[in-house]
């Protein structure tokens, strides 16, 4: 499937993953505390990599971590960009430009050009979908200088258990604060305004258990200790397949004796799996993001949110908290059939819960979704998506009054982030939590981390008096859970900065 040995065209290959501006996921104001460039790296195209030849020469320029040269640039025999659409600007105002000065031949990839492939026609010959399958035909025109305008798979969705090891050599893993790995692709859910169903499909395509280990094994034999984060669409799509990975990670724990935690994405029906947590804890997962989206029942019907219907949202969140687990919440407003007081029920709800990390965003028409179509027949697109679903741009017309959705959005966001809102909202969940499974050793970047917060939160900003309350309360009433705690006061920091900037 893909090329391995050596062959007479050596090519010189420059990977670039463009810059992200300031979101929600970006964690640009929290990486710092920790000495970091970035969050996470750009696996999609370090995983490309491992599928190129091996006597091609290849670099990978990360924009987030450092800055494009001319020199990469006429070095390069070809440019391959992969991106998503938050990339768009970087692409659009710094990539492209760039190449076309020095003539390099662009590839894109990734979901950005996957969806808006017409609009860079004879600009960049655009991969679409999954690559695995492509690979073969790529290599073979780039070494004969044939390039097509569009590749795109007539087979369907291709079979991971043949995806490589990433090639985690092209980058400095010292320079994120987390690192990512792929165990499945596809959700079995079919939400109306998710575009994983359109990408990778609704039938979850898993690596075995052999297969991740040897990926695991790699970045252990790198170096690497803090956290991994398994980047599936939803990580418990097949529950059985999972439970079986589980337990070979355990026992791979058991060997290894890693310094990593886990961080995932998985549907709120995890909670109603209690030998599923505590399989996640075991292997050592700390936190998991589940897409809950609004506490208002009939939005999430419109939404064909229906796992999302079935018993308490609230007491599902809080027993996988219970379980050992922190966690974040994916929440949006805009929905037609959200009630006028939506933004005080997102409110109430999370704060009730203690979900420290709300991701909270305005419904998002993203292209080629069930979402979009729809909108599209009622004619009610006006815009194309920013990708950034924490910005305040709405590209529908909304059944709410526009000015009313916008500006409710705004206080939603403020309010969640405030300091005293916020850290009330961490004491709740730290009275949920229930931290087991292994345990792992303080670094020194941790120390380093924990004494910038006190300086950062506790001295230089706003909000002084609520850190220094919160951190005695920690102190007196948590004292074990100190470093989750410091921890989520850095990623609240960030957060508080993202909704300063809406």
């Amino acid at each position: 499937m893909f090329w391995r040995g050596c062959r007479e065209a050596v090519l010189n290959v420059l990977l670039i993953s463009p810059q992200t501006p300031t979101t929600f996921w970006s964690l640009k104001h929290a990486v710092r505390f920790v000495s970091r460039r970035a969050a996470f790296p750009p696996l999609g195209l370090l995983t490309v990599a491992a599928m190129l030849p091996r006597s091609w020469n290849l670099r990978l320029v990360d924009m987030d971590v450092t800055r494009l040269r001319d020199a990469d640039l006429r070095w390069a025999d070809y440019v391959m960009i992969g991106a998503m659409i938050v990339h768009k600007q970087s692409i659009d105002e710094e990539i492209i430009p760039r190449c076309q000065h020095f003539g390099r031949t662009i590839i894109g990839g990734g979901p950005f050009f996957t969806t808006s492939h017409e609009d860079y026609a004879g600009i960049v010959h655009c991969v679409c979908g999954e690559c695995e399958d492509l690979v073969g035909e790529l290599v073979q025109d780039m070494e004969s200088g044939t390039l097509r305008d569009r590749y795109e798979s007539s087979r369907g969705f291709p079979d991971v258990t043949h995806t490589p090891v990433p090639r985690w050599e092209l980058v400095k893993l010292r320079h994120y604060a987390t690192l990512s790995i792929q165990f499945s692709r596809g959700c079995p859910f079919d939400c109306e305004f998710c575009d994983i169903v359109v990408m990778n499909g609704r039938k979850p395509r898993m690596k075995p258990p052999q297969q991740m280990i040897a990926e695991l094994d790699a970045l252990h034999n790198a170096g690497w200790k803090g956290t991994v984060f398994f980047v599936d669409d939803n990580f418990i799509g097949n529950k059985k397949l999972v439970k079986q990975f589980l337990q070979a990670l355990s026992e791979w724990r058991r060997q290894r004796r890693p310094q990593m935690d886990f961080i995932t994405e998985a549907s709120v029906n995890l909670a109603d799996d209690v030998e599923l947590m505590n399989l996640m804890v075991q292997a050592g997962f700390r936190r998991v993001f589940v897409g809950i989206e609004t506490p208002a029942a009939e939005s999430l019907r419109e939404a064909h949110k229906f796992q999302n219907t079935h018993g308490d949202l609230a007491e599902k969140v809080q027993t996988i908290q219970r379980s050992g687990m922190e966690v974040m919440g994916g929440f949006i407003v805009g929905f037609d059939s959200d009630p006028r007081e939506i933004f005080e029920l997102q409110f109430d709800f999370i704060q009730k819960t203690g979900i420290a990390a709300a991701m909270v965003g305005l419904l998002t028409a993203l292209p080629k979704t069930q979402l979009y179509h729809r909108l599209l027949g009622e004619g009610r697109l006006d815009a194309k998506s920013t990708g950034n679903n924490t910005e305040a741009v709405l590209n529908f017309i909304p059944k709410l009054d526009r000015e009313y959705l916008l500006n409710g959005y705004k206080w939603l966001m403020w309010k969640l982030y405030e300091p005293n809102t916020y850290y009330r909202r961490v004491l709740t969940f730290l009275k949920e939590y229930r931290p087991h499974g292994p345990k792992l050793k303080l670094t020194a970047g941790d120390i380093r981390a924990f004494l910038r917060s006190m300086w950062v939160m506790g001295v230089v900003h706003r909000g002084r008096v609520a850190f220094w309350r919160y951190l005695a309360t920690v102190l007196v009433r948590h004292p074990r859970k100190l470093p989750p705690a410091i921890a989520l006061a850095i990623h609240g920091f960030h957060y508080r900065m993202v909704a300063k900037e809406l």
